[in-house]
């Protein structure tokens, strides 16, 4: 499987942006797909996923309602929605494969190379 993330860049507070991730190989039976962030200094955390059977698991409560994720098998493209961006989004999003949903960064082994996203006050 490999991954390759998009859709990254510079934006006001309140902005919104839409992240894709191209999953080459995607089995959407088999694989869950999972969105990451990492701001500098700090570990890479977990944002949202989204299961093979489709259901979504937040991660991050800040983003909650801010954020949603969704698919498209057919274009084997998964999205992060994200709006009311905040300056504290600020971070290198990544989107990662594995067979179910985790919280934690090590069950993914497969990673795309990361988009960045500056949310600016």
């Amino acid at each position: 499987v490999q991954l390759q993330a998009s859709g990254g860049g510079l934006v006001q507070a309140g902005d919104s942006l839409r992240l894709s991730c191209v999953v080459s190989g995607y089995d959407p039976n088999y694989h869950a797909i999972g969105w990451f962030r990492q701001a500098p200094g700090k570990e890479r955390e977990g944002v949202l996923c989204i299961s093979s059977s489709g259901s979504s698991r937040y991660y991050e409560a800040s983003v909650k309602g801010r954020f949603t994720i969704s698919r498209d098998i057919a274009k084997n493209t998964v999205f992060l929605q994200m709006d009311s961006l905040k300056p504290e989004d600020t971070a290198v999003y990544y989107c990662g494969a594995n067979g179910y949903c985790s919280s934690w960064y090590g069950d993914y082994g497969s990673w795309g190379q990361g988009t960045q996203v500056t949310v600016s006050s």
